[in-house]
């Protein structure tokens, strides 16, 4: 690996110089950007994989839904449609992308819609007769024709950015200066018991600017695994021959936490945001039972009648100050509504 590293660092070089050019090019203005009279607030990353955004958007719609208007605004990453769409709850994943739909069948409270042109989804959302009050931008931390109001940035814990490369040395969608735009930093997916001392030391690897304040979250787990027919103690599925269906960036510590727990299972591992062809499908649907990710659940659904189709859920835990966390989104919010 290290060596294969060494040799696409002169193409890391090329994309480096890529990257800084067209970000100074928007800092500067030369290249336009536009800033909303609505609050909008970008979740995103530096890294390709999976730093846990989606999670990070279900806390922060828990956050705001109650007292505000809210909508998401994705890509859709997966799906076979191009421009913009609304996203149902009766929505198929192929049409509007798994985590999209997975926020449309969570939250009926909020508007859901996909459109890999960040300013014409807002243009369409604004155009609704529903008076939004907050957009969140789910993975648009690289999308700098729009200017967000509060943007967070997330690293996943053992795969910080300032110790990552650019791409396709590394996993970086751009430089590491990038990490400046933030007004948070959340390090994600750590272990309960995460030192102060290891909480300082990532704090000073990261090199955060000026008022740049860092949190520490982990993933909590549900007790029941959810279904078509309903929940069931997670521990209950020891009954069945199990098997974990993950089409996610990184299944690793979900198949930890299954371990940990002593449930026995096989791992049938998918891409990230896989589309399941219909010869697998013919084939999972062979198996007595099948445990999934939220976001695979959207997608297996539809195309599975097997009666042991069961999802886990996953939260965001912060590790400490979460009210700071909490208090810093909605004082911009507040401030800006007031405005």
């Amino acid at each position: 690996m290290r060596k294969l590293r060494l040799l696409l660092f002169p193409f890391a070089g090329v994309y480096y110089a890529i990257t800084l050019t067209r970000n100074k090019l928007f800092n500067a203005g030369i290249l336009s950007s536009k800033k909303y009279d609505l609050p909008v607030i970008c979740i995103g990353n530096l890294s390709v994989g999976g730093t846990g955004k989606s999670p990070m958007t279900e806390y922060v719609i828990r956050l705001l839904q109650a007292h505000k208007r809210v909508a998401t605004l994705s890509r859709g990453y997966g799906r076979t449609t191009k421009g913009y769409r609304d996203v149902l709850p009766t929505s198929l994943a192929t049409e509007v992308g798994d985590e999209p739909l997975q926020f449309a069948q969570k939250f009926d409270a909020i508007n859901v819609a996909v459109c890999e042109d960040r300013q014409a989804g807002i243009s369409r959302l604004l155009g609704k007769e529903n008076m939004l009050e907050v957009i969140l931008l789910d993975d648009a931390y690289q999308h700098r024709k729009v200017t967000p109001g509060y943007s967070i940035l997330l690293t996943a814990y053992g795969d910080l950015y300032s110790n990552d490369y650019l791409l396709p040395a590394g996993n970086l969608r751009e430089p590491r200066s990038g990490a400046s735009r933030a007004d948070v930093v959340v390090v994600t997916k750590c272990p309960s018991q995460l030192s102060k001392v290891e909480q300082e030391n990532i704090i000073r690897q990261l090199k955060t600017t000026a008022g740049q304040e860092v949190f520490f979250t982990k993933i909590a787990y549900d007790d029941c695994v959810y279904g078509a027919n309903g929940n069931v103690q997670l521990h209950s599925l020891k009954v069945h021959n199990v098997t974990l269906v993950t089409g996610i960036a990184n299944p690793e510590p979900l198949v930890n936490y299954l371990t940990s727990d002593g449930l026995s299972f096989n791992h049938k591992s998918y891409g990230d945001h896989h589309n399941f062809s219909a010869s697998e499908i013919v084939e999972l649907e062979k198996l007595d039972c099948i445990l999934t990710t939220e976001k695979d659940y959207v997608r297996l659904r539809p195309l599975l009648t097997m009666r042991h189709l069961y999802y886990l859920p996953i939260k965001v835990a912060f590790l400490n100050n979460s009210q700071n966390f909490d208090r810093g989104i909605t004082h911009f919010v507040n401030e800006y509504n007031e405005k």
